[in-house]
């Protein structure tokens, strides 16, 4: 690992998960490190060979950690990335290719003319995905955790098979179609995201994801609906809610990723879950910066929820003097080294100031 107490990290991601982190927040902040040379990329027939190239993605993984300052809370890992669709591939959609992700080709017309969706073990794009990640894991030799790929079940998966568009429309004109096909698809998600969990737990300790939350179990993750954003209160309730429920009952711990300021009109409900354990807050491109949305971390933790929050520099103070830190994870990725340094020493001494009005 590029850190230099793996112990004490562990022991630091404990205590968030517990809410027991009273001195400060997780703070995890990167940098580009001094000198960072990236990979020139080879040459490949098509994107999708590139996207395809284990060796590449290996090979880039590395490279992007070793260029990396991770400072603070923050550890180097990867993950087998094929784009956010897969699970929709997996269920029967096409994916195309551009340089930075990948989108569903929409293929379904008649949910009546769709055959049962069904998880197989020897579909293509799983069987690339678990290839990829077993070349992560035999790669990272202790430098680097390797997490589960980027599963979005639920409503989203049926927005890959369907289109986001069409969909609304099936709430409205067929959703007697809807409900059997969620559970469907989490029978898919379960198999994939089990037989992740399984390969990567028995090479390392824990477990993480794209969000870069560690867990000392081997299947924590993230859940999310994206289409929640163009739905109402109600179809979320009938529709969104039954497939998290699903999620939830099998995961031992799960942080929401609310997307968008057209999703916040959910987070209510989110907040009554149970067994949801906390809620990664995105305001997404154009909107407000974190600084500008306490009133929702401040909700978040009034319903003792754990926190993800992603700050620019310039939000960490007023982030910092606004939430307690108990459950509180801030990421931030700075313009240098230095600069990541100079961050983390500020958060800290808001905090110790904090601390030091308490005892006064």
């Amino acid at each position: 690992m590029y850190q230099k107490d793996y112990g004490a990290l562990k022991d630091r991601w404990l205590s968030y998960w517990e809410r027991e982190n009273h001195d400060k927040p997780l703070l995890c902040f990167t940098a580009p490190r001094e000198g960072a040379a990236y990979m020139d990329l080879p040459k490949h027939a098509s994107l999708r060979d590139r996207w395809f190239d284990t060796d590449h993605a290996v090979s880039r993984a590395r490279r992007n950690i070793e260029n990396t300052y991770y400072g603070g809370d923050a550890f180097p890992y990867a993950y087998a990335n094929l784009g956010p669709d897969i699970l929709g591939a997996v269920c029967g959609c096409e994916l195309e290719y551009g340089e930075s992700t990948s989108w569903a080709v929409h293929h379904v017309h008649d949910w009546g003319a769709l055959p049962l969706i069904t998880f197989d073990p020897n579909n293509a794009w799983f069987a690339k995905i678990q290839e990829m990640t077993r070349a992560l894991l035999e790669d990272s030799g202790g430098d680097y955790l390797v997490g589960v790929t980027d599963l979005h079940p639920g409503m989203d998966a049926l927005v890959s098979l369907r289109g986001p568009e069409a969909l609304c429309t099936d709430l409205l004109d067929s959703p007697e179609c809807i409900a059997p096909r969620i559970g469907q698809v989490f029978e898919v998600y379960k198999g994939f995201l089990n037989a992740q969990n399984d390969l990567i737990a028995a090479k390392q300790e824990g477990s993480t994801n794209w969000m870069g939350i560690w867990h000392p179990g081997k299947n924590w993750y993230v859940t999310s609906c994206d289409f929640s954003a163009l739905i109402s209160g109600y179809h979320f309730e009938e529709y969104v809610m039954p497939g998290l429920k699903y999620e939830h009952d099998l995961l031992p711990a799960s942080i929401y990723h609310l997307d968008g300021p057209g999703a916040l009109r959910h987070l209510d409900r989110l907040l009554q879950i149970p067994n949801l354990n906390g809620i990664q807050w995105v305001p997404g491109a154009g909107a407000p910066p974190a600084r500008e949305w306490i009133r929702v971390y401040k909700k978040i933790q009034a319903a003792g929820k754990l926190i993800v929050a992603y700050c620019e520099p310039d939000d960490i103070a007023p982030v910092c003097e606004a939430l307690a830190p108990e459950g509180l994870q801030l990421s931030c990725h700075a313009a240098s080294e230095s600069h990541a340094g100079e961050l983390l020493k500020l958060a800290e001494s808001i905090y110790e100031g904090k601390r030091r009005k308490v005892w006064a």
